[in-house]
């Protein structure tokens, strides 16, 4: 009989097994941190050409793990999704520095600047990708588009030649398309390129048999497209969402836990039973009871974790009362900010209370909560610098908060001046470095409101006024009767 890890053990095998899981966008997915939800499998859907998701909940690494061919295996025998198997994948755009496949960001505000349509430019990034061979002896470019520009003949009979040649091979072209809020610095120009592949995706879905594209998105970026593409509106019909349940997340936990690669890592599958072996052991997969299961879920991680949030159950038990803490304005959990809260709960343990019958203290938790606030701040601060400049003023207000008083301390504080001012700190910064996109109503306050409730940042009750998911709240120092301790120390 196998001897359960002690507290300790378990400890130390939490630390290693997230050590690095944050770092997601950075680090490329591998068999050992391949996990896959059940609600993500519409997601990897051949024909369905939009995947919405917030910061942090998988687009980067579904749109990594279908680039590489060993995963995208792993996914076509889980998920069960053959045509996974009979693809050729190429990317569209992402976050590598690839200039021979797609057009980086400086050189997408060139090229909008010279007047360049969003659409030439992503037919030219499609023909790239198929293979034409005037395309690939050209380096730059807008010599590149030229040649599309000057040859739509043959730039289509390309198209047409390697629809028929995948038909004729069972296969399937695809182009993918990720991190579409590093485009252009100006939300307005962000969108209209995103509408240029929405509307090339929505050609090649319709108008060929094995063409097609899948788009990572934000739905605030693929709802700004509409704008100026209304056709986009078609692709929204089978679009999929990347959505973590409580479930998911602490199955997420314990394949990481079950798949890290340590002496503590088999001694913790055999103690759980019923982990299944995938290629040639390099994969773990657990077994569902630890991926569907609360209950099961439950009395597992409530030998990892103290099983109330203080003395008594009165306080709460940490298995829900985790996520529900983590969750933003639209009720959603990023899987990273989970992961962050988790390591730091073990490292605060570790540091204040060693001796400790659980691996996790329940004060820990908590710690692991406003570290978690404090990343998922900075993370939207990288994507939407904006928002910290219109959530700030809030500071030391308590929430509920009516909209007449945000609004006051908004113009209190002159947040339409400075949105105004970042906006053009970024349209003029030279390079791809500072590519973020801003509200596209910073005149108008109300509709920042709104702005800010499509993100999840801000949530609206059903008396009218204004709250604050807790995951945000806290790094904020905007208070809440009865919410999470803003102290860090």
């Amino acid at each position: 009989m196998t001897e359960p890890l002690s507290a300790g053990e378990y400890r130390d095998l939490v630390s290693d097994a997230l050590d690095g899981a944050t770092e997601a966008d950075t680090r490329r997915p591998t068999a050992h941190t391949l996990f896959m939800p059940d609600s993500h499998r519409s997601a990897l859907y051949v024909d369905n050409t939009v995947v919405q998701g917030g910061r942090g909940v998988g687009k980067t690494f579904w749109y990594h793990s279908l680039l590489d061919g060993t995963l995208r295996t792993f996914a076509a025998e889980e998920y069960r999704i053959k045509r996974l198997l009979h693809l050729e994948v190429s990317p569209g755009y992402g976050t590598d520095m690839a200039s021979d496949r797609y057009p980086g960001s400086f050189v997408l505000g060139r090229l909008l600047a010279d007047g360049t349509p969003p659409h030439e430019i992503w037919y030219a990034v499609l023909l790239t990708a198929l293979g034409q061979r005037e395309l690939r002896e050209l380096t730059e470019w807008s010599d590149r588009i030229a040649w599309v520009r000057a040859h739509p003949g043959p730039a289509q009979r390309t198209v047409e030649r390697a629809d028929d040649e995948a038909h004729e091979r069972g296969i399937v072209r695809l182009l993918l398309f990720d991190a579409l809020e590093h485009l252009h610095p100006d939300r307005e120009q962000a969108d209209r390129l995103v509408a240029g592949i929405l509307r090339l995706a929505l050609e090649m879905r319709f108008g060929t048999r094995n063409i097609r594209f899948k788009v990572f998105i934000r739905p605030d970026m693929f709802d700004g497209a509409k704008h100026h593409f209304a056709d986009a509106s078609k692709l929204a019909g089978n679009a999929a969402r990347l959505q973590w349940s409580r479930t998911d997340l602490y199955g997420l936990l314990f394949h990481a836990l079950g798949n890290e690669g340590s002496e503590r890592a088999q001694r913790f599958r055999r103690v759980t039973g019923g982990w299944d072996p995938v290629g040639d052991g390099d994969r773990q997969v657990p077994p569902m009871a630890l991926r569907n299961d609360e209950q099961e879920q439950t009395k597992l991680f409530e030998q990892i974790a103290d099983p109330y949030m203080g003395a008594n159950f009165r306080k709460g038990r940490p298995y829900t009362w985790l996520p529900n803490h983590l969750m933003d304005g639209r009720d959603e959990v990023s899987p990273r900010s989970f992961l962050q809260a988790l390591l730091t709960a073990a490292e605060a343990t570790r540091a204040t209370r060693p001796g400790h019958d659980r691996a996790l203290h329940h004060e820990a938790i908590r710690k692991g909560v406003q570290a978690a606030s404090e990343v998922r701040v900075l993370e939207v601060g990288e994507d939407t610098p904006w928002v910290r400049a219109a959530i700030a003023p809030l500071g030391g207000c308590q929430v509920p908060i009516e909209e007449a008083r945000v609004l006051a301390l908004w113009r209190e504080h002159g947040v339409t001046r400075a949105l105004r001012k970042s906006a053009a700190r970024y349209a003029q910064a030279d390079g791809p470095a500072l590519v973020h996109t801003g509200p596209r109503h910073p005149d108008d306050l109300p509709r920042l409101v709104g702005e800010l409730i499509d993100l999840g940042v801000m949530r609206r009750r059903g008396d009218g006024r204004l709250d604050l998911p807790d995951v945000y709240r806290v790094a904020f120092r905007v208070g809440r009767r009865g919410g999470v301790p803003m102290t860090t120390g």
